[in-house]
């Protein structure tokens, strides 16, 4: 296998959907071992039409260049509730991605 998967968690902010049904967020992604670039990604938004804009946003991104340039991407064009709450999932996954 060529991939490994890893997730990331944050804090999901009051008054959203997705808080009444997690605590947190969390991001997964599947990421190519040899160049770190994420092949798919999951989250746990309460929509899926917020699901797949967030895998939109992410997927083909290389983790071996670090994780400004998806956190400006989330910045950018994701204006919900959650803005916030991705950023930190996403920083955590990284952590993680750095870990191995």
């Amino acid at each position: 296998m060529n991939t490994i998967f890893i997730a990331g968690h944050a804090r999901l902010p009051s008054g959203m959907a997705a808080k009444s049904i997690y605590e947190t967020l969390t991001i997964t992604a599947e990421i190519d071992k040899k160049y770190g670039v994420i092949v798919s990604t999951s989250c746990t938004l309460a929509t899926i039409h917020a699901q797949k804009f967030v895998e939109q946003l992410l997927r083909g991104y290389s983790l071996q260049d670090g994780i400004d340039a998806p956190v400006k991407k989330i910045r950018e064009h994701y204006l919900g509730k959650a803005g916030s709450a991705l950023e930190s999932a996403l920083k955590d996954l990284y952590k993680q991605y750095e870990k191995m």
